[in-house]
Formats: structure tokens, sequence, C-alpha cells
């Protein structure tokens, strides 16, 4: 489906984890040598502590951003979220009382420890990929740039953090048992009605299928937040966002859901993108999680604007956008199964 988008890529104690290998319904991925060469520019420092709450958090819709270990505006945002959902107060912190509703969740432990497979890292991969979108159109589609990136992604992190976590010197190749942020979901049980494709990403993305409908969607410019509702007026998710620029600001007012494109392709319009070239021409951009919309576009009522994904997951709420309201794609994909046609979409300062 063609989108002509103004969008463009739009301390806690909680437990002791024990990891488990997993020798049944084993995570894939293969040996590249773009896995053991990847640079992680400094040692990031990893508290499974604050792991173990962005992973709770995670899995309860309160997306605390990339899975790191660390501390940052995303988690903070997170934690504000689940914090007004729960009656707390809301301070953005892992306090005591914050601590105390978490518990009921320590069996999520922060980590797996899993072994690796080839057969979902077959490709394709594509390295380097044109920043150009005219460059981008000729192509076949815009896959992930290494096994690396797609082994982040579906765990909800970096290639950096993988690293770190495992070792410079950890075999990222077949068989390999490696530790991961624990975002595998309890279910995939996804609607029959949605094509193969898009199961497969959902999947690929570690997206469960139990989100609750959202009767409203509310996106703070102040917070930097996309809020869902339930049709008690409940607070029953949170994504940090990047939202518009000074350049296409936020558009306030109340819209609404029209439809949702999954994997889509991008319409590029140089009318419409701020910084384009002169000789820029239109040109429709294939689809792949590096599309600059990511896998989903989420159509609004707004003309030009729309709730994506993006393919620079670690950037979301620290770039601006072209308009648009751009989160992770396992983020933007939750939202897209929590939202329909006809759902508010209330913009406010």
């Amino acid at each position: 489906m063609r989108k002509w988008l103004v969008g463009a890529a739009c301390a806690a104690a909680l437990a002791v984890p024990v990891a488990v290998v997993a020798q049944n319904n084993a995570i894939e991925a293969p040996a590249n040598e773009a896995m053991a060469n990847a640079t992680a520019p400094e040692a990031i420092p990893i508290s499974r502590d604050i792991l173990h709450v962005q992973v709770i958090l995670d899995k309860l819709g309160f997306g605390p951003g990339i899975l790191d270990g660390r501390e940052g505006m995303s988690l903070t945002n997170a934690l504000k979220g689940f914090q007004e959902a729960r009656g707390l107060e809301v301070t953005g912190e892992i306090d005591q009382d914050t601590l105390v509703q978490l518990y009921q969740y320590r069996g999520w432990r922060p980590t797996r420890t899993l072994r690796l497979s080839p057969a979902i890292f077959e490709g394709p991969f594509l390295n380097p990929i044109p920043d150009d979108p005219n460059e981008q159109a000729k192509l076949d589609g815009l896959p992930y740039r290494t096994p690396l990136e797609k082994l982040a992604e579906m765990f909800h992190t970096t290639p950096q953090v993988l690293i770190a976590m495992n070792g410079r010197d950890a075999a990222f190749g077949p068989n390999a048992v490696l530790t991961l942020p624990n975002a595998l979901p309890a279910e995939r049980n996804y609607p029959d009605n949605w094509n193969a494709d898009w199961q497969r990403t959902a999947a690929a993305l570690n997206v469960g299928s139990n989100s609750p409908k959202a009767a409203k969607i509310t996106i703070s410019k102040a917070d930097g937040t996309l809020k869902l509702w339930d049709d008690q007026d409940q607070l029953i998710g949170q994504f940090t966002a990047t939202l518009g620029s000074s350049t296409y600001p936020l558009p306030i007012g109340t819209w609404e859901v029209k439809g949702t494109a999954f994997n889509p392709d991008w319409g590029f319009d140089p009318d419409l993108i701020a910084g384009t070239a002169a000789d820029a021409e239109a040109a429709v951009v294939p689809p792949g999680p590096n599309n600059p919309v990511g896998v989903v576009w989420i159509d609004l009522s707004k003309e030009h604007y729309g709730i994506h994904g993006t393919p620079e997951p670690q950037q979301i709420g620290r770039t601006e956008s072209n308009g648009c309201i751009r989160l992770t794609n396992w983020d933007a994909a939750r939202v897209a199964m929590m939202v329909g046609p006809g759902t508010p979409a209330i913009f406010t300062e």
C-alpha cells in the first residue's frame, strides 16, 4: 500500500535470575562476519536489576525503549506510565511502591539464554543501504543490514548491547548459546485474518498477541509519549515517541485512525520532506524493516500524518521527525494491534 507521508525516516532489587538454555523451539540465527566484527564504541554498563524492570514494563505495554539495563528518558517515561496506570505517585523512578507493584511479575526473568540456529537469519541482508530515497526505490526491499541487527531488533535492543552482554569473543553463529534480553512474548496466537507475511513479522519482533483493545490514543508533545486508553478511561499502554519538528510540528487537535498498512512501502514526496535536495524526484521506497516508516503505518485522518515504525530504534525521542509519530518497530506493531479504524487520536501540547 503506497503512503505519501510527511513522516520520514515520521536501583531495583527484584530477583536473582536463573537463565535457561532453550533446547526446543530454538531462536534461530546465522553465522555472519558482520556479527563477530560489529563494533561497540564503548563498554556499556548493564544492570540486571534495571533490565529486569525494563523487561517487565515492556511485556506490560509500557515501553521502556531499548532493553539495555540502563536508566534513561524512555525508562523514566515507562515508569511514569506504569505508575499512573497503577494509581501510584508518578515519580518516574524505581521507588519502593513501584517495586511492590512489579514484584508480582518477577517470574519474567531479565534475560534468556538461548541456543541459536541458522534458519531465521537466512537473509536477505543489505549493507550498506543507500540514504537517498531515489536510490532506495531501485531496490527490491530494505531488509536488515546484518544478522546482528536483526537479532537485536528481535530482542528489543541494539547490536552494541548484545555484544556487551555476551562479550566481543562470543560466537554469534549457528548453535551458539547467547544471553539475550527476555523480550519473548507469552503467546503468538495471531488472528487468522492477518496475512502470513505480517504474522511472520510480528513473530520475529517478539510482539505478543494478547494486547488489549484501545478506545482512544493520546499523544502529548510535552511528554513525548503516546498513550492508549480503554473504554473505562484506564491507561493500558504507553510508549516514548518522536513527535514532529520545528518545521513540521505535531498537528494539535483530534483525529482518528483510518486504517493500517503492514510492511508498507513508502511514497517519498520531496515537497513534504525537510532538507530534500532540489533535484530529488518522487519515488516509492519498497518495504522492509529499514524502510523509513519501518514495518507498519497507522494512517490518520490528518492528511500525510501517521504513526509508524523506524529503522533506528535507538533514536526514538532523541531526534526530530517530519511531523509524524515515530515508534520502535516493535512498539509500532503493538500499537497497531490495539487500535482500528475510527479510534480517536488526540494530539495535545
